[in-house]
């Protein structure tokens, strides 16, 4: 997507079964059968966006890495493609000048550091949101070890966020709590146009017909269900897309609600 001066390019790392388990105990298995259309599960992406403004290269959210996770009801995550994207947009690992992180969650900083705990992107600067440190470095949060390690041994490489921040001219990291405590959002404007990553703050445009359907990897449900409405109101003037969205297309909410997919890779935002 061209957005403004900014290139945006979505890259999927690897794909994400999912089950109509995923958004709550209450939700039927055989619900929504367009959506979960093969053996009851919706292939969705594991999501990362690049953004190049000229002078910075900004990957926003590190994928699931060279692994996978078995989860309940048949659910799966299998990453690893990360590199196979970059390579196609003649991006290297040393290319990228910052990586902002919307949340900890395994799928989102799998290529953040490597076995050893050394990092991937060995030019960049780590952004996230302060409150996931405490929860997944320092607390309950379920991470990998190479990747708390990582966390530790490079602390002079990262800017942890307490409250919205610019990351460079026309990129902002928003937070957004409730799927983690730290999860953050990032707002992309070049001139009039604007595009909001939403990270896991919405999993799916689904739960816009279906707004009693939340996450699984929600941390506190209460919370991300108010957020998950504020950027339903957002989505109505700003386009937005999240990290499993369908096809990792950029859409916004038009009366009477339903999502409108407004942008797909190779299309201008305005």
């Amino acid at each position: 997507m061209q957005l403004g001066a900014m290139q945006v390019d979505a890259i999927a790392d690897g794909t994400f079964s999912v089950h109509p388990k995923y958004f709550g105990g209450g939700v039927a298995g055989d619900a929504r059968p367009e959506f979960f259309g093969r053996d009851n599960l919706a292939w969705l992406p594991i999501g990362c966006f690049l953004i190049r403004t000229g002078e910075r290269t900004v990957l926003v959210d590190a994928g699931l890495g060279p692994d996978q996770d078995e989860l309940p009801h048949g659910m799966r995550l299998v990453g690893g493609q990360l590199f196979v994207g970059l390579g196609a947009l003649g991006v290297g690992a040393g290319d990228i000048t910052d990586v902002v992180i919307t949340h900890f969650h395994t799928d989102h900083v799998g290529w953040l550091f490597d076995l050893a705990a050394e990092p991937v992107f060995p030019n960049a600067m780590i952004w996230y949101g302060a409150a996931d440190w405490d929860y997944f470095v320092n607390g309950p949060g379920d991470i990998r070890p190479h990747i708390r390690d990582g966390f530790l041994a490079h602390a002079d490489r990262q800017h942890p966020l307490t409250h919205d921040t610019t990351v460079t001219g026309g990129i902002t990291a928003v937070l957004t709590p409730g799927h983690t405590p730290g999860h953050l959002c990032v707002s992309l404007e070049s001139g009039p146009a604007q595009l909001l990553l939403l990270g896991d703050a919405i999993t799916c445009p689904i739960q816009l017909a279906e707004p009693t359907w939340h996450s699984y990897g929600d941390v506190d449900p209460t919370t991300a269900d108010r957020t998950r409405q504020r950027l339903w109101t957002r989505l109505e003037t700003i386009p937005g897309v999240g990290a499993h969205f369908p096809a990792l297309s950029a859409g916004q909410v038009l009366p009477p609600s339903r999502w409108i997919a407004t942008a797909v890779n190779g299309d201008q935002l305005q």
